[in-house]
């Protein structure tokens, strides 16, 4: 996808929140979406094994031995990523919260200040459209992603 491809596509998504959110409200949808994709794509290597890891491990605390197999101070023990998510857009609400809660606790706080909870209600619910908002945002975390790996 060439770079004035990408810049389309994320004015699309901005048609299709107007509506449901003001102008001013755009990077705020945005923004933490990115971060979360961010999240997705550096955890990527790691996910299977960590998966893998969750229902093995005997230890009480696993969270030491996830940060030192992924090489950060961070994790992701949901099932989901955002290729899985995207691929049940009958179930994406519900989906997103689990793989949310998935992440370890520091990086839950990051996106409790970006008031995600509350953003994916809005965005489950659109007013002015018929199209699940919640997997347009995610495929333009994909893309926003993609161009960003570019460079």
């Amino acid at each position: 996808m060439s770079f004035t491809e990408k810049a389309n596509f994320i004015w699309s998504v901005a048609d299709l929140l107007r509506g449901d959110f003001k102008q001013s409200e755009y990077g705020k949808v945005i923004l933490p979406f990115t971060v979360l994709r961010r999240f997705d794509c550096v955890l990527a290597p790691s996910k299977e094994k960590i998966l893998e890891m969750n229902k093995t491990l005997t230890v009480s605390n696993k969270k030491p031995v996830f940060k030192r197999y992924t090489g950060h101070d961070y994790y992701n023990v949901s099932r989901f990523d955002f290729q899985k998510l995207l691929d049940d857009s009958n179930a994406i609400e519900t989906n997103l919260r689990d793989y949310i809660n998935g992440f370890s606790d520091d990086v839950k706080e990051i996106l409790d200040n970006f008031s995600l909870g509350t953003i994916i209600e809005r965005l489950g619910k659109p007013a002015s459209s018929q199209v699940p908002n919640i997997s347009i945002v995610l495929g333009l975390g994909v893309a926003v992603n993609a161009k960003n790996d570019r460079f």
